[in-house]
């Protein structure tokens, strides 16, 4: 019998940043899935305070090399990869010179949003699924965690809609208590869509802050978890509005159990078609 397949998208994963909420969850949970016979798969960005010499990463020459288009752009898609030894994990990192090489995540120095975020997120998005599409590798399940990985389950569920590799793959998003302020800018949508992509599919992105941006993640994936105690109001609302399956906050002690046995469940539905 074929073992079910996850891929974990994260935007952090401890140890390679400091420790928070996510960056923990995202670092035992697939460990946890991985013990429990289930085949994964693990992505993050590697942003410039990710510290290569000291974690072992190295680059992927036969993943590496292909340009990603963005706004008229060509920008050269890296492909790093590193372990985690105590959890016998891999984690591959998408890498680009002009997006990741800063030394910080998503804010500077004075807490504002990097400029250049919103191509950030298309950019790594679009790198996770190039990558999966050289490797061959077909997930059941796409488990995306924080902001950084709000463009993916657009892209699944309809540019790539279609592709063998993701046809059939459930998207779930994992929504955290990790709201910015501003807007990722007028131009968003204009540089996030692609083939596949239509006007429609981009309603909640008019003014592209974290709850639009958030709500289009929300609407276009099977499932959603609550990855902290607290959730804006609003994005709980638009839940229950779209009638999403919904998985309550969990805590430390048994979320990996919680979190299998709702794989199971997602897996069971028909793939929703947005």
């Amino acid at each position: 019998m074929k073992k079910t397949r996850v891929l974990f998208v994260s935007q952090e994963i401890t140890p390679y940043l400091e420790e928070t909420p996510m960056s923990k969850l995202c670092r035992h949970l697939p460990q946890g899935i991985q013990e429990l016979g289930r085949e994964i798969r693990v992505f993050m960005p590697r942003y410039g305070n990710v510290n290569e010499r000291r974690n072992q990463l190295h680059e992927v020459i036969r993943l590496s090399g292909m340009n990603l288009i963005i706004d008229d752009s060509d920008h050269p898609l890296i492909i790093k990869v590193g372990s985690i030894q105590a959890a016998r994990m891999q984690v591959y990192f998408i890498d680009n010179h002009e997006y990741f090489e800063r030394k910080a995540v998503m804010f500077d120095k004075n807490g504002a949003s990097f400029k250049d975020n919103d191509e950030r997120i298309i950019f790594f998005c679009r790198g996770v699924i190039e990558t999966l599409k050289k490797l061959g590798w077909t997930p059941d399940i796409i488990h995306c965690h924080g902001w950084m990985t709000s463009a993916l389950p657009l892209y699944i569920k309809t540019a790539f809609r279609e592709d063998p590799i993701f046809a059939d793959a459930r998207v779930i998003y994992s929504i955290y208590n990790e709201d910015f302020s501003g807007s990722l800018g007028k131009d968003y949508t204009r540089k996030l869509k692609i083939d596949g992509i239509e006007n429609s599919d981009l309603k909640h992105l008019d003014d592209p802050d974290f709850i639009n941006i958030t709500k289009n993640a929300i609407t276009m994936s099977d499932a959603v978890i609550m990855g902290s105690e607290t959730i804006n109001p609003e994005l709980i609302k638009h839940i229950k509005r779209l009638n999403k399956p919904m998985l309550s906050y969990q805590s430390e002690e048994d979320f990996v159990d919680v979190y299998n046995d709702f794989y199971d469940e997602i897996i069971e539905l028909e793939p929703a078609y947005c």
